[in-house]
């Protein structure tokens, strides 16, 4: 049973209708339909993100993720973690107030750093421990670029792998870019060598993300999740 019912879904957020039908499909197909799961969303907030801004990209993906989320989870929220250089903002969307709610949010936000993803992992964490869940979770984490502390990035989510989260990467821009090689390599740690289990995947939207359906999206952003929860309840990361 879904967390919260396409009648809801009419009446708080009709303009996501489509999107909760198709992330739907994508749950069945993927034997996920009826998890409990939290999901969260991070957003690279650099410099060279601000075309993806301009354009509506990154409200897309938010409002995909919400449509996704509205399956998993029933409080209508998704959390939000801004991120350059440090962490620029925590905060969450609702479906009922999801039109725009990207650009109110960046409109209240500084200057665009640089990229380092630990802060943002780390802001991650903190809120799953803080909210007291024992469901698992699944972080879409959206950036353009490879970290400035590689390092860093790697130990958290080497660390991480012994949470009930599963980072899911989403890249946008050129994908023939040496920027991504740093997450294809995350992608590819060693299992047991470095984590425990594989906790993170990786995909390319391209650098007109909007032109992935929603279908394909969807598809990416859960294909890895089934076996990652069978990983983690083996290894009782995740209760059975």
């Amino acid at each position: 049973m879904v967390a919260i019912s396409l009648q809801k879904v009419e009446e708080t957020a009709p303009a996501l209708v489509s999107l909760y039908k198709s992330a739907g499909v994508s749950l069945r197909k993927h034997g996920l339909e009826g998890l409990r799961a939290a999901v969260y969303l991070v957003v690279d907030y650099s410099g060279s993100m601000k075309p993806y801004y301009r354009d509506g990209s990154v409200q897309a993906l938010a409002d995909r993720v919400l449509g996704l989320s509205a399956h998993l989870d029933d409080d209508g929220r998704v959390p939000v973690v801004f991120f350059s250089t440090d962490v620029d903002a925590e905060t969450d969307i609702a479906l009922a107030e999801h039109e725009g709610r990207i650009e109110k949010i960046v409109a209240g936000l500084g200057h665009m750093g640089k990229t380092s993803y630990h802060l943002a992992m780390d802001a991650v964490i903190d809120h799953y421990m803080d909210s007291g869940s024992r469901e698992p979770a699944l972080v879409v984490f959206q950036t353009d670029g490879g970290p400035i502390n590689k390092l860093a990035a790697e130990r958290y989510l080497c660390k991480a792998a012994k949470l009930p989260l599963f980072w899911q990467f989403v890249g946008f821009g050129d994908p023939g870019s040496k920027q991504f090689d740093f997450l294809r390599k995350l992608d590819e740690l060693a299992v047991p060598g470095r984590r425990v289990v594989d906790n993170a995947g990786f995909f390319h939207a391209g650098a007109d993300p909007g032109k992935v359906s929603d279908a394909e999206l969807y598809d990416r952003l859960v294909g890895e999740f089934p076996q990652w929860l069978a990983a983690a309840r083996a290894q009782g990361i995740v209760r059975a």
